[in-house]
């Protein structure tokens, strides 16, 4: 991923939350998402990041992307871990389902098991069943944990699925 490409990552965010996550969390929440704003955050993020986050983008043969994947040290509170954890993963609504986000979820899952990580780890919202039911086909698993997150002033409930990494 470049800064060129936050525009479009952005886009595929904030229309990737409000599809999965309509009736999950609060829709005016949803609503009030900002493309352009969050094309900022990426681009602060991407050019004053410390190079442990990595992100990686699909192209579209339009120009556009198709999909975006974020991962890298696993954050336990505010420390960091010797596990990898997978940040964000994204993809346009239409592209749902037809093997861009396996794409996307093998290439992290390589790069974390190539710089020598354990296990990796990531958050999905608790009622979002079609993400649970991805991650469980790629070996990913609950383990237990349970946190929430604000939006809108509701609190939604996020569980921890976690897979062992095989180096190679």
């Amino acid at each position: 991923m470049t800064a060129d490409d936050c525009d479009g990552v952005a886009g595929i965010r904030v229309r990737g939350w409000q599809y999965a996550y309509a009736g999950l969390v609060p829709q005016p929440y949803l609503d009030g998402l900002d493309v352009a704003a969050d094309a900022d955050r990426q681009r602060a993020r991407l050019l004053d990041g410390d190079g442990s986050v990595r992100n990686l983008v699909v192209d579209a043969d339009d120009g556009g992307l198709l999909g975006w994947v974020a991962f890298g040290p696993h954050r336990d509170g505010g420390t960091r871990t010797g596990d990898a954890e997978l940040y964000a993963l994204y993809l346009r609504p239409d592209h749902i389902g037809r093997g861009v986000g396996r794409a996307l979820l093998a290439a992290a899952t390589r790069h974390c098991a190539d710089a020598g990580h354990a296990r990796m780890y990531l958050w999905v919202v608790k009622g979002n069943t079609r993400a649970r039911r991805f991650y469980e086909r790629a070996g990913f698993a609950a383990d237990g944990a349970e946190d929430a997150f604000e939006a809108g002033g509701a609190g939604v409930p996020e569980v921890r699925y976690a897979k062992e990494l095989l180096r190679g």
